[in-house]
């Protein structure tokens, strides 16, 4: 029984050792940057489509009058644009 327990947690660590791996290597050929927490007290913005909170180095800005608006992504982006257009 200890043995049975013993093998199936080596397969949990060596499964999720791969995941990670493969994951990796993923983020790496998808060309973002990659994730990062920010320290603490970093600024960051609100997406104001779908409410993600983003660092403002890394997301995608509009021009509206004279505020900048920041979104997580071009998708957002065009929401926003199609809702106010």
């Amino acid at each position: 029984m200890i043995r049975l327990a013993l093998v199936l947690l080596l397969f949990v660590f060596i499964a999720r050792t791969f995941w990670r791996a493969f994951d990796g290597i993923l983020e790496g050929l998808s060309g973002r940057p990659p994730r990062t927490t920010p320290q603490r007290g970093t600024h960051m913005v609100r997406d104001p489509v779908c409410g993600t909170f983003i660092l403002p180095g890394q997301a995608v800005t509009l021009a509206d009058g004279s505020r900048r608006m920041y979104f997580c992504s071009t998708n957002c982006r065009d929401k926003y644009r199609a809702r106010t257009a």
